[in-house]
């Protein structure tokens, strides 16, 4: 559905049917349909990310798929930092609005996430550079595609806050058609530095067709004035998506200190398992805040229940996919992930748990995001990546890579936890707030 769609007059019901009646199914059959194309998307960006993550495991070996892991693991900070500043507040305020109001925002917007690719890009390439070896080459080729990675993704988020999440999809699976070639020149290199460089190059060659879909050029110079008119939002969602990569990539480094850097790519390993199932929720997440926000305009007192029916199937799906890998026998396993399986296969109930606990989350966090409530959500996430860097860290310090992956499953229970109940005393707080403007008026 375009904006457009979305302004026009809903259909008449036909004689003897309310017309509220018809209007909220029709608008139950938009928001499926939004939610559709979300899983779509989702799932080509997932299966190219998951080839590519088998790929490097099978040809480099564990050692070398734990060196690439650190990078994606850094691009997923940088990540955060771009859809703090630029894209999250464009889905929050931009959501169904008026097309020449998107496409002024989505300028500015995408100018800012390509600042920030540009700037930070610049930083790992001198520091990769000066690190050297594999792991610094391999961070100095991130540091080299940061910008159309960045712009890629904030193509993205654009087309899901007009709610066409069509032309995303259509944008990654450009990207997974240009993965190949990009894949099969670094596999004749084979390097880490040569895989990172084909990864980031084919997103590249997506951003540019984005531009095209669009019919709108990144305005970088917009970017000061983008940061200005939403430092409310922009800053604190900043420090929230910070606070979830940073804690990953923490977790990482200091896993890789106390264990070894063979058990990061044992956890990406575990992770790849669960790719499918990640798929939805990262799918879901694209497009949740934003329905979010429509269902808290069209009927505020849904919001609730909305938020706990997508949280809920979230972690029941999460839990089902986990219980039918502990099913899967060695020999398919080995087959995906070569070296790799004996080990990953060994965390997948913690890996599970804590992917469910984390789903079970998210749907508070839509919640508090649609109320633009940033302060109680950047408290919520700050405590939620103490816990899992506390737990994911003191967990390897007792017992390895195992006591890793059970400490982060126990901290996700306690951040969800805590996500929901910030999200009761927002709806509280949001109706005592509206029956004071009821006695007042």
């Amino acid at each position: 559905m375009t904006t457009e769609e979305e302004g026009t007059t809903p259909p008449k019901a036909p004689p003897g049917e309310a017309p509220s009646s018809k209007a909220g199914r029709t608008a139950k059959r938009a928001m499926v349909g939004r939610l559709s194309w979300g899983l779509a998307d989702q799932a080509a960006s997932s299966a190219s990310n998951f080839a590519v993550g088998v790929y490097v495991a099978r040809s480099l070996g564990l050692t070398a798929f734990g060196v690439f892991s650190l990078a994606w693991v850094t691009y997923g900070v940088v990540l955060s930092v771009s859809r703090g500043l630029a894209t999250d507040p464009l889905v929050v305020r931009f959501s169904g609005v008026p097309v020449a109001s998107w496409r002024a925002a989505v300028a500015r917007s995408s100018g800012t996430a390509l600042g920030v690719g540009a700037a930070v890009g610049a930083v790992c390439v001198v520091l990769g550079l000066a690190l050297g070896g594999r792991v610094g080459f391999a961070f100095a080729g991130l540091g080299v595609v940061l910008p159309g990675l960045l712009l890629q993704d904030a193509w993205r988020f654009s087309f899901f806050a007009a709610g066409d999440g069509r032309k995303a999809f259509v944008n990654d699976v450009v990207w997974g058609v240009a993965l190949v070639p990009a894949m099969v020149v670094a596999a004749r290199v084979g390097s880490v530095t040569a895989y990172v460089l084909a990864w980031g190059a084919s997103a590249t060659v997506a951003a540019a067709y984005g531009c095209y879909q669009s019919g709108i050029r990144p305005r970088m110079t917009g970017a000061r004035q983008w940061l200005r008119d939403h430092r409310d939002l922009g800053y604190r969602y900043l420090a929230e998506n910070v606070g979830v990569s940073g804690a990953s990539q923490l977790r990482a480094y200091g896993l890789g200190a106390i264990v070894g850097v063979g058990a990061v790519g044992v956890i990406r390993g575990a992770e790849l398992l669960l790719g499918p199932f990640l798929a939805v929720l990262m799918g879901l997440s694209l497009v949740t805040v934003a329905e979010a926000a429509r269902v808290l305009r069209r009927a505020p007192e849904r919001l609730g229940g909305f938020c706990l029916a997508l949280g809920g199937g979230q972690a029941v799906a999460a839990l089902l996919w986990g219980a039918a890998l502990l099913l899967v026998p060695d020999r398919p396993g080995e087959l995906v992930l070569g070296d790799v399986w004996d080990s990953a296969s060994a965390i997948i109930l913690p890996v599970t748990l804590g992917v469910a606990g984390a789903g079970l989350g998210t749907g508070a966090a839509a919640g508090l995001r649609a109320l633009a409530a940033a302060r109680r959500s950047l408290r919520c996430q700050l405590f939620a990546s103490a816990c899992y860097v506390a737990g994911g860290l003191g967990g390897a310090a007792v017992a390895g890579t195992a006591g890793s992956a059970w400490g982060v499953a126990a901290a996700a229970a306690c951040g969800s936890a805590a996500w929901w109940l910030q999200l009761r005393s927002a709806l509280r707080e949001r109706h005592q707030n509206t029956l004071r403007e009821v006695r007042t008026s």
